[in-house]
């Protein structure tokens, strides 16, 4: 597990790093690119619906994985407007 674990942080840190760089690049630091907020943006509403769409609409066992409470993801998926279905 633990390996797997390591093997996606540095799959992430190469990706962010090049992406980072590449977007930097391009700003020319002429703009405030808002830079966290676009990847937070990008990132979060995706994964977490994946995650849910994983644990079957589980918000108890999506809040686990994700390892944020419960009521914080409910709080994530109202914001972000995620439809949340159970699937059967």
């Amino acid at each position: 597990m633990e390996r797997v674990s390591k093997d996606v942080r540095t799959f992430l840190q190469k990706w962010l790093d090049k992406s980072v760089k590449k977007y930097v690049g391009k700003m020319d630091g002429h703009e405030n690119g808002h830079l966290y907020d676009l990847i937070i943006g990008g990132v979060e509403k995706p994964l977490i619906q994946i995650v849910l769409e994983e644990t079957h609409g589980n918000q108890t066992q999506a809040a686990n994985i994700l390892g944020i409470n419960r009521n914080t993801l409910r709080k994530k998926i109202q914001d972000l407007n995620i439809q949340c279905q159970k699937k059967i």
